[in-house]
């Protein structure tokens, strides 16, 4: 199989350029395009593609598909989606239930590499890069299973990994999930988050449309080089400088989520500093308490604690939500995400 092409790496004007190197004409792509995004899992099951050309196409192509391996649903309605890619390993994928509509949460990579010490996702290391075609599928994957009437609207790129590292395959996936000959997704309802790979951020705002979301945590070096790896290489002053290098839409935020850790970085003069370094941002502010986990050395701060937090940012001004997050007894909540079967290791 490896040798066939797999269709679903292709933009529609890479699949035009293909069919003219095949000696087809290039309505041939739009034909594909089509039965690819509809969910076509065959060659066969195009059925105003002419016999003798899906001949052809089986020969020469394939269709990528992902593999549910496993759902566990959770008791406010979501469900973690458990996927086995071709070689075997092993992403997920969180389905969140919304007033009226789905969240979807997608993972761009097998693993992480950036080592945020509260994620459970950073304890296996990074294994690969999701192609684009793996990316696109979580989402015609998840689809296949929507049985209840609800669209799926939102996508959230929030899952395993960290988009921004791998670059060329989000844009790729951001590029067929919005096109008009793709999935057709709003860009409003595309948002993509980062722990702050800086270089990256510009680049995603000129490649792509999509909301952005910075996991920020800490409003001083220390405190975040100690949480997260990354601030070591792009310090706070870098990313910040670097989010200001974003092209934001008018009436557009970007959003800053912020994960609190008890004794860590929720104290009440930790939030006038992160007050501080947001003075004049056009930001939201998403507080994240914790989520325990048995293999993660943190807790999350004491109800009250929070609300203290919240209201410091409120007096300043801030849109400051607090995100209680969903599906924590399946593991599906943030930073829970280990691509494992129920009972396995990493």
């Amino acid at each position: 199989m490896t040798h066939l092409i797999n269709l679903k790496e292709f933009t529609l004007p890479e699949l035009e350029q293909l069919m003219a190197a095949w000696g087809q004409p290039a309505f041939r792509a739009r034909q594909l395009v089509k039965w690819l995004y509809k969910g076509a899992g065959a060659f066969e099951d195009m059925t105003d593609i002419a016999r003798p050309f899906r001949a052809e196409l089986s020969r020469r192509a394939r269709i990528s598909e992902l593999h549910v391996e496993q759902v566990q649903a959770a008791a406010d309605g979501c469900r973690k989606f458990l996927f086995a890619l071709e070689d075997g390993n092993l992403i997920e994928s969180v389905l969140i239930p919304e007033e009226g509509h789905y969240t979807l949460c997608l993972s761009t990579q097998v693993g992480c590499a950036q080592g945020c010490r509260f994620c459970l996702t950073a304890r296996r290391g990074l294994i690969r890069n999701l192609q684009a075609g793996e990316i696109v599928n979580q989402v015609l994957a998840v689809r296949r299973e929507l049985s209840d009437g609800l669209p799926l609207t939102n996508l959230v790129f929030m899952g395993m990994g960290e988009p921004l590292a791998n670059f060329p395959a989000l844009v790729r996936a951001l590029t067929v999930i919005s096109a008009p000959w793709g999935l057709n997704f709003s860009h409003r309802r595309l948002t993509v988050s980062t722990a702050g790979l800086a270089p990256f951020i510009p680049r995603l705002g000129l490649a792509a449309r999509a909301n952005l979301t910075v996991s920020l945590n800490a409003a001083d070096d220390e405190t975040r080089s100690r949480i997260m790896p990354i601030n070591r290489r792009y310090p706070l002053e870098e990313l910040m400088s670097a989010c200001r290098g974003f092209p934001l839409p008018r009436h557009r935020r970007i959003t800053f989520a912020y994960v609190l850790l008890h004794g860590i970085n929720d104290a009440p003069d930790q939030a006038r500093q992160l007050a501080r370094l947001l003075r004049g941002w056009r930001a939201k502010i998403n507080l994240i308490p914790f989520n325990r986990h048995p293999r993660l050395p943190y807790e999350p701060p004491p109800a009250a604690r929070t609300l203290e937090f919240q209201d410091i940012l409120r007096e300043a001004n801030y849109t400051v939500l607090i995100r209680e997050s969903r599906g924590q007894e399946i593991n599906a909540a943030c930073g829970q995400l280990a691509g494992e079967k129920s009972g396995q290791r990493p």
